[in-house]
Parts: structure tokens; sequence; C-alpha cells
């Protein structure tokens, strides 16, 4: 082998972590795009050295990713990712498609209805119907961002990934999901992805409120990729077989019907 032959691999693994440290940023700034992120937030919160950090940030302020504010410092999202999102955007927002579906689940059940989308090791919440049922279930709010293998939405999304993304996804979120609850580790992880699988349904029980119940199923785009997950929640003393084997129809009748309207939205696109 000639001198400096590993030197092509060694640029391409260099170069794809930039990307992956630059992506973490991203998300850690998105998260807190309200309030802007520091830079010592920055670098706490992502793990990365200050001078990593920083030299990443020069490289997106000066392609416009982010922005920083002159006065407070803080950094924010930039105008090329407002571009680069209408231009990603379907014809309909998946959102418009999914909520009236979720409605008639809500009236239907009586309970509250989540729709989950994957933000890279997140699942985050982007919408919510709720039912007449007196108790409501008010544990997740819109735009909650939280491990993908936590809540049954999040967990039937991850079921719904390749093994070598669930590996990955596992890889990072075993420790975060530990620090609420001790008992969990990759086998618990790798378990609740078997049965999710198996049963086809996700059922959950609420990390941070443990009386309450969920069931969750994926839906897919037409090229068969996850592009949500839809549950129901309910009181721990309303779930049941019966219960459950109700949701579970429902659900899967609410996402056969959503792959539908994505397939005709694909085709007309």
């Amino acid at each position: 082998m000639r001198p400096g032959g590993d030197a092509p691999a060694a640029n391409a693994a260099a170069g794809t972590q930039t990307v992956q440290r630059a992506f973490t940023l991203l998300r850690i700034i998105t998260k807190n795009n309200s309030l802007g992120s520091r830079l010592v937030d920055l670098y706490t919160r992502s793990g990365l050295e200050r001078p990593t950090v920083h030299r990443i940030l020069q490289g997106m302020l000066a392609e416009q990713v982010v922005r920083q504010d002159r006065q407070s410092k803080r950094y924010y999202l930039g105008p090329l990712i407002y571009e680069m999102g209408l231009a990603a955007a379907p014809k309909a927002a998946l959102r418009d498609i999914v909520h009236p579906y979720m409605k008639s689940l809500a009236r239907y059940t009586g309970d509250t209805v989540f729709m989950t989308v994957r933000s890279g090791f997140d699942g985050v919440c982007v919408a919510r119907a709720e039912g007449a049922f007196p108790l409501k279930v008010h544990m997740i709010e819109v735009g909650l961002h939280r491990p993908l293998n936590v809540g049954a939405g999040g967990l039937a999304l991850l079921s719904a990934l390749p093994d070598d993304e669930i590996r990955r996804v596992a890889q990072v979120n075993v420790e975060r999901t530990r620090k609420k609850d001790p008992s969990f580790s990759a086998s618990v992880l790798r378990a609740n992805v078997a049965a999710t699988r198996r049963r086809g349904f996700a059922v959950n029980k609420a990390l941070d409120t443990p009386r309450v119940m969920a069931v969750g199923v994926a839906a897919r785009y037409p090229d068969a990729t996850p592009a949500l997950g839809l549950s129901i929640s309910t009181l721990a003393s309303r779930f049941s077989k019966g219960w459950q084997d109700m949701a579970v129809r429902c659900l899967k009748e609410a996402v056969q019907s959503i792959e539908a309207d994505l397939a005709r939205q694909d085709e007309g696109g």
C-alpha cells in the first residue's frame, strides 16, 4: 500500500463527524429557537469542545444556516433553514392530513390522541386531539421532545425503522432514558421493539405519569419509510383488553386512510 493510502478514508470519516456535529448543534438550536442558544449552552448540551462548537457555528453563520443576535449573542435558526423548509414541504402538510382523523378518533374513543414525528433521536408531539372523557390526559404538550423510544407513538415509529437505525438510536437513547428510569437498558429497548413488531402496535405505560396507558401505530409514506406515530392515551383505570382492542382497531383504520391519502398526494406530485 502506498504511503498515505488511508488518508481518503480518514478524511471521509472526519467529514462525516463534522456533519453529525453540525446537526447536533442545529437540533439544540431548533429546540430552543424561541429563546435562542448561548455558546455555553451549545457546547455544554452537545458535549463538544468550545473551540469545535465555535468553528462549526462560524461555518453555519457564513452559510446562513444559523444567525446570531448582535446584542444577546444568542444563536437562532437562519434564513436558509426557512428556504429549505419551504422547498421540502409537501403540497399538503402532514399534520393537515392527519388532524381530521385524530379528531374523529378522539370523538369516538373519548380519549386523547397524539401525533408524533421523528426528529433525529427524538419523537416530537406535533398535534393533539382531546375527547369528551372528563379526565383528560395532558402529560404530552405539543412541541415536546422525548427520546424516540418513549411513548406509544414514538415506540411505534422506532419499531418501524430498519434494525441498523434502531441500533444507532439505542446507542444514544438508552442512557437518556435511564436517567428517568434506572431499570431501562438496551435489552429492554430491544424487547419493546420486538413486542411492538410482533403485535403490530405499541403498548406503553407513561414514564412520567404511571397511571396513564397508551397504544400506538406507525403510518408510512408510499416508499414504506415511517411517517408518523399515531397514539391514543387513557387512564390506567380505563385500560382493559376490550379498550385496547377497540383503540388499536380504530388506530389501524385511521392509519390505513392516512396512508391512502399520502399515496394519492404522492401520485398527484
